[in-house]
């Protein structure tokens, strides 16, 4: 019998509970006993584990958050506290852990995986700003939680005929601006991989008020800049009202979609698989449409790249 670990680390994404479900109940069928280690790296380090049964992850596939809570560990950051780690993972007797986390989380792993222990990653985070995998864990439910903020937005937009500017999650990663710019029929859409220009927002918003434009949506993520400083510029060269809207926490809050369940599922199951077989310092992750394993080494070192094409179409079709 193998004994498996789950835990949830860094920033939480909807989905991480489908996740967790699917490490313990493919290990649970695979006759392996599963501990989930509560808040992260910092529950590792101070051995916060607890024994996983079937009826421990019931009802939780739909739930968004982690039910095994998630923490940041500065701790784990040192080479003493990784060493504890493993001190706790050897005490245990875990032969394989599932690390679900963003790039940092899967950082961690590799770090797990260089002292002896097989660590897979499973990528979690809202940003979706991991270029080995086409898709994260979390990242559909937050582009839907925003263009669902976008539509009721433009409703009062209208009816005021105001700017408004929506800024969303993404310190180096404009993926959900972008995603839900287009999705939402933005004017323009400012994220930190393209400079951009007050100008040049300027300009569009007052093209579509010339043609009759009741209203203007601009999407920023927050890595290009502040959307209150940005609004103010706005109002200044336009003389038109203009609002900003942060939407900050609630982009990683509510039930996950559909999507986000099942890549969830698939994700962590293929994540038991690899431990079962033994496999060491792999992340897991979707391309094409399909699960696949990389090697975390390579998977953190190829930079990630925004999506120009649908950059271009959003161009296009805002015009």
């Amino acid at each position: 019998m193998k004994t498996i670990g789950v835990l949830t680390s860094g920033g939480d994404a909807p989905g991480m509970n489908a996740a967790i479900r699917a490490v313990v109940r493919s290990g649970i069928y695979n006759d392996c006993k599963v501990y989930g280690i509560e808040r992260g790296y910092d529950g590792l380090v101070n051995a916060k584990l607890k024994e996983m049964s079937l009826s421990s992850v019931a009802d939780i596939i739909h739930r968004g958050g982690t039910v095994l809570r998630t923490a940041r560990s500065e701790e784990f950051r040192t080479e003493a506290g990784q060493k504890k780690a493993k001190n706790v993972l050897d005490v245990f007797g875990i032969d394989g852990l599932v690390i679900i986390g963003g790039d940092g989380s899967i950082a961690g792993a590799q770090k797990l995986n260089e002292m002896g222990i097989t660590a897979i990653g499973v990528p979690g985070t809202i940003d979706n700003d991991l270029e080995y995998t086409d898709y994260s864990i979390g990242f559909d439910t937050a582009i839907n939680t925003v263009v669902d903020a976008i539509s009721k937005i433009r409703d009062t937009s209208s009816s005021h005929g105001r700017v408004n500017i929506v800024e969303v999650m993404g310190r180096h990663c404009g993926d959900i601006a972008l995603h839900c710019g287009l999705a939402g029929g933005a004017e323009s859409i400012i994220v930190p991989e393209i400079p951009h220009s007050v100008d040049e927002v300027c300009q569009k918003i007052i093209r579509g008020k010339n043609r009759g434009k009741l209203h203007s949506l601009i999407l920023m993520a927050e890595g290009a800049g502040s959307a209150v400083e940005t609004a103010k510029k706005i109002e200044e060269k336009t003389s038109m009202e203009t609002r900003a809207t942060i939407l900050g926490h609630i982009q990683r809050g509510g039930n996950p979609t559909a999507f986000d369940r099942i890549l969830a599922s698939k994700m962590a199951s293929k994540a038991v698989e690899l431990i079962l077989e033994d496999k060491k310092g792999l992340t897991v992750g979707m391309k094409c449409n399909e699960i696949v394993a990389v090697e975390i080494d390579k998977a953190l070192a190829m930079e990630k790249r925004l999506d120009m094409d649908t950059y271009d179409l959003a161009g296009i079709l805002s015009i």
